[in-house]
Parts: structure tokens; sequence; C-alpha cells
């Protein structure tokens, strides 16, 4: 084995890098955001020059032949080769005055920031890659391939589904031409049903981020999730619903502004918008309703996406796919049985969209059968700096349990402990899913506030998953369906909502993650520890990091967390640790 592909996310926010080799399987996938430890590492390399070195010398050890792979077209769109030799694109050129307003919700400045930064990740994509590969690896031949952005984001989440065929939705803010595209996805291929071309094509994603703005959050941020949460101590208000209606309407798979009076309509959202010193109370209802009108506009586009294929399988990319409040709605509100929303459905996962691209282009026979990817495809804790730490740890108590770290670990948590868990390799995608989690008892609705305040510094409205053994979600969910990665909401049932009330949201919903033993093995064995001492399938379970930084990436992040956070419990593979004054 010694060809190789790689992928490169180059977007300007959420950059990545994917490996995978030469029968298709993901050797490597991990946003730079873990190892730099800075959220969503914008305008960072995927390609870093401390990091490229040890990835290929432990996944690539052969290399004699790679393909590069990036998420962006080189060729970029004539608006923006036009504002670019106008200057525009440059920081003085921010300030410019007198250029005709754009149809989006978003300001001018604030669109030609993201082009401005998004030219230059795509001018210097995989230079870092390729000064590395030349010194290591000199007889290495290096191909380059370029891909549209949506068709990536098609390629992530089909070639990351258990379906043979589908129909696939990529929902975004932008991309080359437009911010949507929609597919047909059969026997590995990707034909493209329809994508949105032009600046006078409305997106959602720019109108998910406005609202975001609206209620005094902060989308370069990625704050996104503060509305979704938000949203659940809501209400709908009329008047802010008509304002976004106005705005936009949908034409068969199309997002179209209205032809009259479009800046006066998006000037008049500018009226909703809530200063800083307003309450949550305040913000709810904005939320609330920038929600209803996300869903009630996505479900309109995606019944007549099954119009256009009719397919009873969906997926869903971009980063609209993240909004796992709608995506639990998907079943019940369209025509479509089944959905899959891959690990990393946002901008890092175009590195392995790129990537497999890449390798279906060169192997047109691949002809195994569809599964479901795995998203524990990061970096793992160093077990030199295990060593060390057992070495010259003087201040915490360190156990080792060997056979026995599940069920000590859940005795545990059934005794009300707070566990930041590490496993394995880190998941790919924004979410913990039982390898960079911070566990507690489900029953405890005060657990929730406690996360909040003593370890996770944030708001008290913000949620948190229940993991449940998949042999119990009809037990506890309405219209129980699979969600492996944490992608989708549902209801919980009435009569179970006490019972576990610490993952319960206001609205009656949890965010629940499927756990199998096929897919994280020791995962699902410490949740059956806690079953068996409880009689409760589930842990409240959300990632383990601080408000305002990334999941953690090695073992001195973990311990910097752990120390200076309310956490009682962190186990590390085998390794049980506890604060000293905690024994």
């Amino acid at each position: 084995m010694s060809q190789y592909y790689i992928g490169l996310s180059v977007t300007f926010h959420d950059p990545a890098i994917a490996i995978i080799n030469d029968q298709g399987g993901v050797l490597f996938a991990e946003a730079t955001e873990r190892p730099l430890q800075n959220k969503r590492a914008l305008n960072c390399a995927p390609d870093q020059l401390v990091v490229v070195p040890g990835l290929l010398a432990q996944h690539c050890p052969d290399l004699r032949e790679v393909v590069i792979a990036i998420n962006w077209n080189k060729k970029r769109p004539w608006y923006e080769n036009v504002v670019a030799t106008l200057g525009v694109l440059t920081a003085p050129g921010l300030l410019k005055t007198g250029i005709k307003k754009l149809r989006s919700p978003l300001e001018n400045y604030q669109l030609h920031h993201m082009m401005a930064c998004q030219r230059t990740s795509i001018v210097t994509a995989g230079i870092n890659l390729v000064r590395i590969i030349r010194e290591h690896y000199p007889d290495c031949v290096i191909r380059f391939k370029d891909y549209d952005h949506h068709l990536t984001h098609a390629a992530a989440a089909c070639y990351s589904s258990p379906f043979a065929e589908a129909s696939c939705a990529v929902i975004d803010s932008y991309g080359e031409n437009g911010a949507m595209a929609f597919y047909r996805y059969q026997n590995r291929k990707l034909e493209r049903l329809y994508e949105a071309k032009g600046l006078s094509l409305g997106s959602l994603g720019f109108y998910y981020m406005k609202i975001t703005e609206l209620c005094g959050f902060d989308w370069l941020k990625g704050e996104e999730w503060k509305v979704m949460g938000l949203a659940a101590y809501g209400k709908l208000d009329q008047d802010f619903y008509a304002a976004l209606n106005a705005t936009l309407s949908i034409e068969g798979l199309a997002c179209k502004h209205p032809s009259q009076q479009l800046f006066q309509k998006l000037a008049k959202l500018n009226d909703f918008k809530k200063p800083a010193t307003a309450t949550i109370e305040q913000k709810a209802d904005l939320a609330f309703t920038g929600q209803a009108f996300f869903a009630d506009t996505l479900t309109a586009l995606l019944g007549n996406l099954h119009s256009a294929n009719p397919s009873d399988s969906l997926t869903m990319a971009g980063g609209c796919a993240l909004n796992s409040s709608f995506n639990g709605q998907i079943t019940r509100r369209t025509p479509f049985k089944q959905v899959h929303i891959p690990s990393a459905p946002a901008d890092d996962g175009c590195a392995l969209g790129a990537a497999w691209l890449a390798f279906h282009a060169e192997q047109p026979q691949y002809a195994e059968p569809p599964k479901l990817q795995t998203p524990y495809t990061g970096s793992e804790i160093s077990q030199d700096a295990l060593e060390r730490l057992l070495k010259f740890n003087r201040t915490l108590s360190i156990q080792h349990h060997p056979e026995q770290i599940c069920e000590r670990t859940a005795e545990l948590l059934a005794q009300g402990k707070l566990v930041a868990w590490v496993q394995g390799k880190a998941e790919f995608g924004p979410r913990a899913l039982g390898n960079r989690s911070i566990l507690a008892d489900p029953r405890n609705a005060k657990t929730q506030d406690e996360i909040n305040q003593k370890i996770k510094f944030r708001e008290q409205f913000r949620p948190f998953a229940p993991s449940i053994l998949h042999e119990h979600g009809a037990t506890y969910f309405e219209d129980y369906h699979e969600s492996p990665y944490m992608d989708k909401t549902l209801v919980i049932k009435a009569s179970k909502r006490n019972e576990i009330a610490a993952v319960c949201h206001i609205d009656g919903t949890g965010r629940l993650q499927t756990v199998k033993q096929e897919w994280n093995p020791r995962f699902h064995q410490l949740i059956s520890c806690f079953y068996q001492l409880t009689e409760i399938p589930m842990l409240l379970n959300t990632s383990f990091n601080v408000m305002g930084k990334p999941l953690v990436h090695s073992l001195e992040d973990a311990i910097a967390v752990f120390l200076t956070t309310g956490l009682g419990v962190l186990v590390i593979n085998d390794y049980l640790i506890i604060k000293s004054r905690d024994e």
C-alpha cells in the first residue's frame, strides 16, 4: 500500500485534513482546531507544518504516490474576481463605500471578508503538505485535484452513509456559485439535480447567521448552536416571521428573493435586533421564530427534492445540516423515511469528501457494499505523555483498572460524580460521541446547572445530550430512529421526562446519540454497566471542553481542563484519575 489520497478542507473556517488509502478506507480525519486548540481555526491552514510530518509517518510510512484534493474549485466565480481586481478584497477595500449592496441579509463587508479569506486559503492550499513530502519522501509522485465545494459536501454525506441510493441535499451559506445543491446518489455516483447559481438567490445559511446576529450572538464564532438551544424557551413572533418570509420564497429547489423592495425588506429585519442588555427571555422569541422559519423553508425544499428524486433515503450536508432540532423532524415532515447526516457535515467534513472524490475518480470499479462510516478517526492520547504523567505526577490519585474501568466508572457516575471520559481515537466532527466526553447521571435536573456553571462556563439554557443504548431508544423517545452522530433531536416520551430530567430540554426534547456495541464497544459497555446499577440505559453526554474551546486534543489539554473546572473524575483509557482531595 503506497498510494494515498489526502483531502484538505481549505475553507477559511473549520479547516481539516483527511487521509484515505488505496482501498477507500479512512486512516485519519481531523479538524485543524483540535491540535491548535483554537475554536474553528479561522484562517489557519489544514496542513500545519508542525503536524503533517507526524501524520504522514504514522499513516503513510510507505508513501510513493499521493493525490492532494481540495474542497474548492481553483477557478473562482466572476464576481469574486471582479471585486478582487477592484481591491475590495483587502483590508482598505472593506472600508470602501459606494459599492452596490449585495442581495443578502448580511452586510457587504462581511461577505467580502469571507471571500477574501477564502481566496487566500485556496491560493495556498497544500503548500505545507507539499513541502513536507518533498523533504521526507523525495521520490513521491504528487498529483492535485480541486473539486466543486458542494460536491465535496455531497460526497462526504453519501460515501459515509449506509445507503446504496439516496437523494442528497447540500444546504450551506455559500459555494462557488450559490448556497445550495441537490444530487441523486446511486451506485457510488453523484448526479447533480440542481445547483443554486448567482448572488440573486437566497441562502438559508446566511439567514440563520443573520438570526444568530439578531439574537445577540456571534456567527463568526459558530454560535448558531445558541439559537437552537434558546429557541425552546420562546414562542412565535408573527411580525418577525412575516418579515423573514417577505424576503425569501421557495420555487422548486430554489430559494428566491423578491424582485421588488428587497433591500427595504431586508433592512426591516434589523428592527428586531436585540441590544446587548436584552435578557434571554427577550431573545428567545426571535430564536424560536427564526428556527421555525428555517424549518418551514427547509421542509418545503426537501418535499420538492423528493418529488424530483423520489427516494426513501436522504443524505444531508453543509453547515445547515448541523441543525439537529430540524433534523429530527425530517421523517415526520417530509416523505423521506430515513436520513443520514455525516459526523462532520460542515466544512471540516469536506476534507473527507474531497479525498473520497479523488479515490472514486481513479477507482471507478470500487464495489464494496455501503456502510456507516465510523466517526472515530482522529488523534489518540500519546502513550509517552501518559507515561510521563505516571512518572512525574505528585498531586493526582491515579488508579489503573485494565479489566474493570467501565464498572468502576459507572459506579462513580451512579454516585453523582462528573466524569471526563477519554478513549481511543477522537471523533471527527463537532460533537463528542463517547471518546472525548464529559459524562454524568441523567436523572437529576440540577446536574444541568452544575455542568454549565462549574465546567462548561456557559449559558444555562444550553441543553445536554442523552447517549442511549439503541435497544432502549423506543422506550424513551417518540418516533425513535437512530442518531449515531448526535445529529437529531427527538421528543422524549412524557412518561420518561422526569426520570431523565438532566437531558430533557425545556420543550421535552433531547438531542440523542444512539450507541451500539459494534460502533463503540467500550462506551456501550460503560452505559450497560450504568444501566445494571440504575436501570437507566443512558448517560448525559457533553463535549470535553470549556465554552469557546474545541474538544481536548492532548493529555496536557485534558489535564488542564480537569484541574481548572469542577470535574471530579478523569478517565483516560484504563486509567482513573481523581483529584487528591476528592478521594
